[in-house]
């Protein structure tokens, strides 16, 4: 019985890296108000990126059948998780949250937090995440206009919590 499993198993192992894989492609319709362009250009401009090939994934999502506060909220989510395609993380290093503040001040910036968040200068510290992190990075982004795009963008590369002049 062993000698057959240890000639499956190598079976196996040849099947699986000669299976075609396929990248899944997406798209996005976003019928959100406020937002030319969708959720992709918005993200695109927040982090002041150009659409080109190199910095393009595309996505599918259909918002259908929902509306007011729920297709909002769906929106809002779908703004969030988009931004984390094009964001940095700092090669792992940058604090977890701060990558969520930064995909939630997209969503802040587009307009589309929900009512339960924390109004600004609410929270415990600069990068508790989410929308705590957001209302500071919008605060921010309101001294140096461009502030989380630099910020983005300096994350490229790696994170330190040195001044980012």
């Amino acid at each position: 019985m062993s000698h057959k499993i240890f000639f499956l198993c190598p079976l196996f192992v040849v099947l699986i890296f000669i299976q075609k894989i396929d990248a899944v492609d997406y798209s996005v319709t976003n019928t959100a108000a406020n937002t030319p362009g969708g959720a992709t250009s918005y993200i695109w401009n927040t982090f002041q990126q150009q659409n080109s090939p190199a910095c393009s994934k595309t996505y599918q999502k259909y918002i259908q059948g929902y509306s007011g506060d729920v297709k909002r909220e769906i929106t809002g989510v779908l703004y969030h998780e988009s931004a984390h395609i094009w964001q940095w993380n700092g090669n792992g290093k940058a604090p977890g949250g701060l990558i969520e503040g930064i995909a939630d001040y997209v969503r802040l910036k587009a307009g589309l937090g929900p009512s339960h968040w924390v109004k600004p200068g609410q929270g415990d510290r600069w990068d508790q995440g989410y929308d705590v992190t957001a209302q500071f990075l919008s605060y921010c982004n309101s001294l140096r206009n461009g502030f989380v795009a630099q910020l983005n963008k300096k994350m490229r590369n790696g994170y330190s919590n040195q001044c980012l002049c």
